[in-house]
């Protein structure tokens, strides 16, 4: 693994001209007609509705400079691993008991999904809450993400990622660590414990009700279901399948995709921001689960670092691994599910390894932005048995 080990200051400053071209670029969007009586239809895809409307919030509303500020608030780095740049916060508890705390985002997220968290997580004292919970907190963004780009060969997947932010973790001196992650940062944080179990004190992943539909196809199907469990099974696998798309179009042609995401506002737009609809809190109005400025800021970043076009990359290397996004191994770990089903704990811990496994009818996919409080504390409970 080459790589030069200088860790360099970064700071987030997107030219006065980008902002111009993104602007221009949404004034002269050209929006498709709408089938008459589709316009509040989820069904499709984003609704055409909502839409617009965030379209001409971003255009009109928004404020990057402001949201530039608060991610310019906490000490960020680049270094290169492997020959790829790879961009990070990197917070240090002013607590002397504090341990380090790998978490990895996952897809179409980024590290903005964290940001309020940094605060609480690093100084639990000045946030109301107990300093023996302190962590050092590093978040990485993925090979491909935001400002890990662009991308500087091919092959980056799960297992080279992984590998990388090892050596991350070894050059920012934290030999042991806890690690947390949800989506693909689920799939790094369980490979990390399985290659480097003499490291990894402890793992937590987020998720949600949507793994189910995943059962069969990318998680192996528990035995002795009855009939009304397997018919539960079967109608999670038959609304993922009419969620997948754009999972199969990057795994399969991600040149495709890259095009439109780059060139037009509007499809990084309607591609990031109808995740975060339908894979969030059901229970919540429209748009409502995610703060709009966070959903914004997080498209931003994905918008001026071209990072739709290279992160569709890294889900087809991904696909292409022949790797397997499960990696058993026997370091501690738990589990926070939001938007809990009744079958989540029979289909994901049915024989109970998983010693912390809580469930949350709140939240979904994109827990940390979505239901923060509850997420710290899942963090902060599992990861306290296992400090010192």
């Amino acid at each position: 693994m080459t790589n030069t080990t200088q860790i360099r200051p970064f700071r987030i400053d997107i030219s006065q001209s980008e902002l111009d071209d993104l602007r221009q670029r949404l004034t002269r969007a050209r929006l498709p007609h709408v089938v008459p009586g589709t316009e509040g239809d989820w069904e499709r895809g984003i609704a055409p509705r909502y839409l617009r409307e965030l379209a001409e919030y971003w255009r009109d509303d928004f404020d990057w400079r402001a949201q530039e500020a608060r991610l310019n608030a906490y000490d960020q780095f680049t270094t290169e691993i492997d020959g790829q740049t790879f961009h990070f916060f990197h917070v240090r508890s002013p607590e002397p008991q504090a341990i380090p705390l790998l978490i990895t985002h996952g897809y179409p997220g980024s590290v903005v999904e964290f940001l309020e968290l940094i605060g609480p997580l690093t100084d639990p004292r000045s946030h109301g809450g107990d300093p023996a919970d302190a962590f050092h907190v590093v978040i990485p963004s993925l090979p491909g993400f935001g400002f890990s780009t662009p991308v500087a060969s091919t092959g980056w997947e799960l297992a080279r990622t992984t590998e990388a932010f090892a050596e991350l973790m070894s050059r920012l001196g934290y030999e042991k660590f806890v690690a947390q992650g949800g989506d693909v940062g689920a799939g790094v944080t369980g490979r990390l414990a399985a290659l480097y179990p003499e490291r990894v004190i402890a793992t937590h992943v987020n998720s949600d009700q949507g793994m189910l539909g995943l059962v069969g196809e990318q998680l192996p199907m528990p035995g002795g279901l009855t009939v009304d469990e397997l018919a539960g099974i079967e109608a999670a696998q038959g609304k993922w399948a009419q969620q997948k798309g754009y999972l199969v179009l990057q795994n399969t042609q991600p040149n495709a995709v890259a095009a439109a995401l780059t060139d037009s506002p509007i499809a990084q737009l309607g591609w990031i921001a109808e995740k975060f609809q339908v894979w969030t809190d059901p229970a919540r109005p429209e748009g409502a689960a995610v703060d709009r400025d966070l959903l914004l800021t997080n498209i931003s970043i994905y918008w001026f670092t071209r990072s739709g076009a290279s992160a569709a990359q890294f889900l087809w290397e991904a696909a292409h691994s022949g790797m397997d996004w499960v990696a058993p191994s026997g370091v501690p770990q738990g589990w926070a599910v939001f938007n809990t089903h009744p079958l989540m704990h029979r289909v994901m811990n049915p024989d109970g390894h998983i010693e912390h496994f809580t469930e949350y009818a709140e939240g979904g996919h994109f827990a940390a932005a979505e239901q923060p409080e509850l997420f710290l504390a899942d963090v902060r409970a599992f990861f306290r048995r296992y400090r010192g």
